[in-house]
């Protein structure tokens, strides 16, 4: 356990559990998505965390000779600082820890809007390796409906961005969002999104509501409800047969699916579509996940 005293609640992508969580940043500076109660308590009020601060964090972690080969920049809106601080943070890093650490981060597309591709690769250099990017959707009504304040346009020219850098993106879409009404649409529109990015790794998990969906379904004026499991797949089925990747890492596998999907998108395309059929014609030969099972 790295020595350091975090403000709770702290989130980060499943597959950086063995990073080292350095909380550059306290919350989310939009914070407005209505799906998202991440940040929503008292505690997670948004403000950077000062470079001196975080210094004195990264030689205490020095000192404690514990490894660090990774390092994510919490908490969801990290990229959001501007360059010349994501810089110093990043040369800090370099200094405690010189051997080749791989940073990460959260980013939400409007982070990359005042930061340039040769800005990136400086911090590529820098040793920032990959962004996960909640685009959520590809599409622009359901964008708007969840108050996500990003379009179809915005998350593709993040994209573009993060690729021209040579970083690698991590894309996060969720099944159901849109509900029964917006389900095709919401499917078909986020699979245009990502053959036009061709994102390294592409991930779904199932939108989910632990404090409660009125806020969330309020916008949708009664055209609201959670998709059940037959939905959920007939949507997946939908978004599979609509990608066209060429060699995007797919996982599906978060705990609140009920299917857990994982390949390489193209080349596994159909086997994977072939999972999904099965599950909604043959469900109790498919081993699927139980209502006890699931969860965030």
């Amino acid at each position: 356990m790295y020595p350091l005293s975090y403000i709770e609640p702290v989130f980060r992508p499943p597959s950086e559990w063995k990073s080292l969580i350095l909380q550059v940043t306290n919350g989310c500076s939009w914070n407005k998505c209505t799906f998202c109660d991440m940040y929503t308590s008292e505690s997670k009020k948004f403000r950077p965390k000062k470079p001196e601060v975080i210094e004195q964090e990264l030689l205490a972690i020095k000192q404690s000779g514990l490894p660090v080969s990774r390092v994510f920049l919490a908490d969801g809106d990290a990229m959001m600082l501007p360059f010349n601080r994501l810089k110093e943070i990043m040369l800090l890093i370099q200094k405690y820890f010189p051997n080749n650490v791989r940073v990460s981060s959260y980013c939400l597309p409007r982070n990359l809007g005042n930061k340039t591709v040769e800005q990136l690769a400086e911090l590529k250099s820098l040793g920032l390796k990959i962004l996960y990017v909640g685009c959520e959707s590809g599409d622009d009504e359901v964008l708007t409906l969840i108050n996500k304040g990003e379009s179809y346009q915005s998350s593709l020219q993040a994209l573009q961005k993060i690729k021209a850098a040579g970083l690698k993106s991590s894309v996060m879409i969720l099944n159901g969002l849109g509900g029964p009404k917006y389900s095709q649409q919401h499917a078909i529109n986020s699979a245009k999104l990502m053959n036009e990015a061709q994102p390294d790794y592409l991930a779904t998990l199932v939108v989910s509501f632990p404090l409660g969906e009125e806020r969330f379904a309020k916008p949708f004026n009664g055209d609201f409800r959670q998709l059940n499991q037959r939905e959920l797949f007939e949507e997946m089925e939908t978004l599979l047969t609509t990608l066209e990747l060429d060699k995007t890492i797919f996982r599906s596998d978060h705990a609140s699916n009920y299917l857990v999907l994982k390949g390489i998108l193209g080349q596994d395309k159909e086997k994977l579509l072939a999972q999904v059929q099965q599950a909604l014609h043959q469900p109790q030969q498919v081993n699927l996940r139980q209502e006890w099972q699931r969860g965030l």
